[in-house]
């Protein structure tokens, strides 16, 4: 469940409060008059079930709270009440399935920031698969896809298409751009500085490497990993699942693709870092692809159960 609390405009208290307790999906219904001060209005606090949350935001918005009071919403962890399950069970949908767009929009939007930390975050973890590119160490790849933030500017680009949201879709891909380039910079420079301690040499570069090979010969399989990686990031981050998401960080090549174009220009392999480069494009551009489409049917189904919910009525 979401826990709301609303500021509601005077001229609209009622009309909310009344929104509210028809709503199946709702429990524990509270307004107290003329208790919040900035802006001026009436706190009305509530429990929603995910599965009604994304329709009753929506309406609120319509009314105009949005623009006049103030709506927020944190996950309710633990609930006993009968009227809580009452909610859950009448409400159509199952709470796992729901999509909240705000949620989700607000969540993805905040990885778009070009923070330090983000630019730290993707340097670190370039540099990592770097060296374990190097030693042909899966291991230090594996770590260094944990790392690598950069599936929050992915899931934001993919929310920001489908919801057509330009601002965000510029952040989005400058954050992507701009964190790869430094990270690769990074890299280069980090190779040549391992390399003048003796750390590292090209004939590790060009040596066999079995274990990790994969990150610069991109086939037919890199499209697919992309695709399945792409729907179940998505579905992680609107089903609330970390632990799947840990695992989708895992599955993508982007990171150590990077990493491999960036020591492979350090030496001048030429060949390898257009084949790494590849495989970083052909990842994004699969993870994309997928999030779009699973977030569009997400979307299409939702709608669906709303219609049929109303006609039901």
């Amino acid at each position: 469940m979401l826990h709301l609390r609303i500021i509601a405009p005077p001229d609209r208290s009622d009309a909310v409060a009344d929104l509210l307790a028809d709503d199946p999906g709702v429990a524990h219904l509270v307004v107290v008059p003329g208790a919040a001060r900035q802006p001026r209005g009436d706190l009305i606090l509530c429990d929603v079930v995910r599965e009604s949350a994304d329709r009753l935001l929506g309406q609120l918005q319509d009314l105009g709270v949005e623009a006049r009071g103030g709506i927020s919403a944190d996950d309710v962890e633990l609930t006993l009440s009968a009227s809580a399950r009452k909610a859950a069970h009448d409400a159509p949908g199952h709470g796992e399935d729901a999509v909240v767009w705000d949620e989700i929009a607000a969540k993805t939007g905040e990885q778009t920031v070009l923070s330090g930390t983000y630019l730290v975050l993707i340097t670190v973890a370039t540099m990592i698969a770097g060296i374990g590119v190097l030693l042909d160490q899966p291991i230090l790849i594996v770590g260094a896809m944990v790392v690598g933030p950069e599936f929050g500017p992915l899931a934001a680009l993919c929310v920001a298409l489908l919801r057509r949201k330009p601002r965000t879709i510029v952040r989005s891909v400058q954050a992507l751009l701009v964190g790869f380039v430094v990270a690769m910079l990074a890299t280069v420079l980090s190779t040549w500085a391992l390399t003048a301690a003796d750390l590292v040499s090209r004939e590790m570069l060009e040596a066999e490497r079995p274990l990790t090979s994969f990150i610069w010969h991109p086939d037919a399989l890199s499209w697919v990993v992309g695709l399945l990686a792409g729907v179940a990031g998505m579905l992680s981050l609107t089903a609330k699942k970390s632990g799947s998401l840990v695992g989708v960080l895992i599955s993508v090549t982007t990171v150590p693709a990077a990493a491999n174009v960036a020591v492979a220009v350090a030496y001048g392999v030429w060949h390898e870092a257009a084949g790494s480069a590849l495989q970083l494009v052909i990842n994004i551009c699969a993870i994309v692809l997928a999030g779009l489409l699973t977030l569009a049917v997400q979307g299409g189904w939702w709608a669906y159960v709303a219609r049929r919910d109303s006609s039901a009525r």
